[in-house]
Parts: structure tokens; C-alpha cells; sequence
């Protein structure tokens, strides 16, 4: 019974708002040294769940990685080549990164595209980039606007896109309660059919408010009365 009090620390811990990591990590020791374990077979226990569940954990190394590549000049990188195409505009960019991002989802390539590894060290700067060849010198909310365009057109086209895969877990859990609960036989199929209207309905829409957002890019810095500067590749 005693070994159940790494269960309070848990407790405790998220109650008092601890880092979660910290928590997990003290609980279980505290629970294998009430259980009778000595210090060195804590740690081997930690070392052998770490070792046996290192798949799981792999997504850890995409931060570093990514870091990595931004601090030699990712970011920097992906502005220039934006510079290249004088008729991609902000607004034009993200409605094309949010089609490519629904017709991956679609497919089953949820993983292909997010946040971590391609919206912030690819998508913001290109967007900025964008705009800083059309506009000039940015304000700090218009950068803030376009960055959170940025993350809707990958929230978007992944929520509408994956439900037209129909090996996605949220449609076998759907068909699963459906069949179970109500005693029918409702195939995946049909659900992944039935979400093409709607993803093809959120693309036309969101893709709309997309490319209107180069014309309230252009009134909020009128408006803020920023003098442009020259910005490089602008010219290309």
C-alpha cells in the first residue's frame, strides 16, 4: 500500500504546477524505492524503460534539429528563395501551403507537414519574406498576423484533410462507437467520403481569407505609415 504514495507525489506535484517532466521523474522513484528496489536498480529500470521505448521518444530529436538549422541560416535561407518568385505574395503562399498541406493530410501524410518542422523554421519566414519584398520594413503586428496565418492554414488543412484518409484514428474511432453504441455497420469509407465537401467547403474559405490577407497587410502598414526599405531580392 505504501508504494501507492508515488501516486500522491504525482498528485502533488501537478497540483502544485511542477514541471511535468520533474514529477513523473521523482514519483517513480520514490515508487521503486518504497518498493524495495535499491538506487541502482531505480536507475536501471529508468534505463531500461528509456531503451525499450526510444521509438516513441525519437520525436525529441526534431527541436534540436531544427534549432540547429536555424541558427546556420535556415530562416535566412528561406527568405531569399521566397524573394525569387515576385509574384507570390503572402497571402498567395499560405493558400498554397494550406492546399498542399489538406491534399497531404488526405493521403495519410499527416506528419509530412506541422508546426515543429516546417511552419516555423520555413513557412514565417517565407510569409515575411513575402510581404518585406512587397511592403518593406514590417510592424511587430503584422509579423504577429501573419504568423498566426501561418499556423491556421497547418491547423486547417490537417483537420479538414485528415478525415478524408480513412485509415485516420479519428474515423476508426468514430466507426468503432457508431457500430457499437447504435448496433450498425457504418464503414470508414463512408465517413471519409462524406468529408470531401467539407474539406473542399474549409480550402475555398480559409483559402479566401488567405489571399485577402495581403489587402489588410497593405492598409495596416499604410495606415502605420511605415517607410519602406530595401529589402534584398526585391528586384528579382
Amino acid at each position: 500500500m505504501i508504494v501507492l504514495l508515488g501516486v500522491l507525489v504525482v498528485v502533488v506535484g501537478f497540483a502544485t504546477k511542477r514541471n511535468a517532466l520533474l514529477v513523473v521523474g521523482v514519483a517513480g522513484i520514490v515508487t521503486g524505492l518504497l518498493g524495495g528496489l535499491s538506487p541502482r536498480e531505480v536507475l536501471a529500470a529508468f534505463g531500461s524503460g528509456f531503451a525499450s521505448s526510444r521509438a516513441v521518444t525519437i520525436f525529441a530529436i526534431t527541436l534540436p534539429v531544427i534549432g540547429l538549422l536555424e541558427r546556420y541560416g535556415l530562416q535566412e535561407q528561406a527568405r531569399r528563395l521566397i524573394a525569387r518568385f515576385a509574384k507570390l505574395t503572402t497571402g498567395r503562399f499560405l493558400a498554397l501551403y494550406l492546399g498542399m498541406r489538406q491534399i497531404g493530410a488526405a493521403v495519410g501524410l499527416t506528419h509530412v507537414f506541422g508546426h515543429a518542422q516546417t511552419v516555423r523554421p520555413l513557412a514565417v519566414p517565407m510569409a515575411e519574406g513575402a510581404a518585406e519584398r512587397k511592403h518593406g520594413r514590417l510592424t511587430e503586428k503584422s509579423r504577429e498576423k501573419i504568423r498566426s496565418f501561418s499556423a491556421s492554414a497547418d491547423n486547417v488543412g490537417l483537420f479538414f484533410g485528415e478525415d478524408v484518409f480513412l485509415a485516420v484514428g479519428s474515423i476508426l474511432l468514430i466507426t468503432s462507437f457508431v457500430n457499437t453504441t447504435y448496433n450498425t455497420h457504418l464503414e470508414p469509407l463512408h465517413l471519409a467520403l462524406w468529408a470531401i465537401p467539407t474539406a473542399l467547403c474549409a480550402l475555398a474559405v480559409h483559402g479566401w481569407r488567405l489571399l485577402r490577407l495581403d489587402r489588410h497587410l497593405e492598409r495596416e502598414l499604410v495606415a502605420a505609415n511605415i517607410e519602406p526599405v530595401a529589402v534584398e531580392g526585391a528586384a528579382k
